[in-house]
């Protein structure tokens, strides 16, 4: 697909990425056909935080699920590669993902210009007191037989870096990312439903200062109408297209 004139020019260019771009590398997504929660309504309670506090059990289960977590052997597909090549072009204002996975930092894109609304599953936070620990010391820690390994410092239950239901997002992510969301002359939504705010909302955010919007996704969005561009194409083989100088 070649690019629209706009989209070739634009010199700022903030994009948004959801489980769509991941699942091209084996990530399942949460809430589409196929998805954990569509064939299992139970693990759901996984990501839920009352129910995590409240039910050793529970955090039982999420510590084996975390053992198998498809992020630990996911690769980088073409979709994640043309974000990083947009990067290089000097072109990228931010790339806010939904994402947990750190895929976009295994393909080489900038920790400094990923700013992650959703956490991420390669740490490990303490619930109480708030340390934060590489993810695969407490896996060691599971491996070795502790079934709900607790924090070493204060004794306090420990989660992944993610953010739960029913867990506060850091407002910092997110204003960083509603910045970015105004103040960029592209906004590019990549994978994602457009249905989970704040995230969602970063669309209105940039139209409402001038941008123009893009939506890569197999599946209509709300914001379609919204759109200036909207491509139902497979994300590893369009966005590198789209996103080509």
């Amino acid at each position: 697909m070649t690019p629209p004139d706009w989209l070739a020019a634009a010199r700022q260019v903030t994009v948004l990425t959801g489980a769509g771009i991941s699942t091209e590398s084996g990530i399942p997504d949460f809430r589409g056909p196929q998805g954990v929660w569509t064939r299992d309504p139970e693990a759901e309670k996984l990501s839920t935080l009352q129910y995590y506090v409240g039910d050793p059990d529970i955090r039982r289960r999420a510590w084996q699920e975390r053992l198998r977590h498809p992020a630990w052997t996911a690769e980088p597909n073409a979709g994640h590669a043309a974000l990083v090549d947009l990067e290089r072009q000097g072109r990228l204002r931010a790339l806010v993902t939904q994402n947990i996975d750190g895929l976009h930092q295994k393909a080489g894109s900038s920790p400094a210009v990923v700013i992650e609304v959703h956490g991420t599953v390669h740490e490990v936070t303490c619930l109480s007191c708030g340390d934060r620990t590489p993810m695969r010391t407490a896996l060691d820690r599971v491996e070795a037989g502790e079934r709900d390994p607790a924090c070493l410092l204060c004794g306090g239950i420990l989660k992944s870096a993610t953010i739960s239901f029913g867990q506060m997002l850091d407002p910092d992510v997110i204003d960083a990312a509603a910045r970015a969301a105004a103040d960029c002359d592209v906004f590019v939504a990549v994978g994602t439903s457009l249905t989970v705010h704040p995230a969602a909302g970063l669309t209105d955010v940039a139209a409402a200062h001038g941008a123009r919007i893009v939506v890569v996704n197999a599946q209509p969005t709300p914001y379609d109408e919204l759109a200036d561009l909207v491509v139902r194409e497979p994300i590893g083989t369009v966005l590198p297209e789209l996103l080509a100088r």
